[in-house]
């Protein structure tokens, strides 16, 4: 006599089939996708940052050149006065000396104002240096506009050599008349040159 004992339990399930192993290389190809995706927007977003930051004047961060003729015919504002204060900072790596020529001056809204930073390289070999350069308050650096300023490209200093580095810079007159001081800060950077 035949007994037919039901335990229950379901057959074990034997290998994976085809579909089931199209799925996994299906997730696992979108999860790598993913992945690079991340990394790719990781090393993109400094540059978008960067180029946010000198558009909008969102932390600090002023934009590049300003043409020589955008000051043609601008008057300076001379009800109004702003405190401009300069600061520097030598980073790690580079053995520099830097200073600002002038710790403060008082300008008037649209008027170019002239300045510079003193560098020396005291050490026994040629450095190369980029500066660096925000502005407090934030708010305040969309309306700081430099024609001429050693911070658009990398500056070599030889062993021993010191240097003026000019700032040309104006003020904009539609800065918020709120804003009645700014601190322009200088920091350079060192850069390896690859030989």
């Amino acid at each position: 006599m035949d007994r037919h004992v039901d335990s229950g339990r379901t057959p074990s399930a034997g290998p994976a089939g085809p579909t089931e192993g199209g799925h996994h290389r299906r997730v696992t190809f979108i999860l790598a996708v993913v992945v690079l995706g991340f990394f790719g927007f990781g090393f993109a977003l400094v540059p978008l940052y960067n180029s946010f930051c000198k558009l909008t004047g969102l932390n600090g961060k002023t934009g590049g050149p300003v043409e020589a003729s955008a000051v043609v015919g601008m008057k300076a504002d001379r009800a109004r006065e702003v405190k401009v204060g300069f600061t520097s900072t030598v980073m790690p790596g580079l053995n520099w000396r830097f200073k600002p020529l002038h710790n403060y001056i008082v300008v008037h809204p649209g008027a170019v104002t002239r300045t510079s930073y003193l560098v020396s390289n005291p050490s026994n070999h040629a450095e190369t240096g980029q500066a660096i350069m925000s502005v407090v308050p934030g708010r305040a650096a969309r309306y700081f506009k430099k024609l001429e300023c050693f911070c658009f490209h990398q500056e070599t200093i030889k062993a021993g050599e010191s240097r003026n580095m000019r700032l040309v810079f104006f003020v904009s007159p539609h800065i918020p008349k709120d804003v009645r001081s700014i601190i322009v800060s200088y920091a350079f950077f060192p850069v390896k040159k690859h030989t």
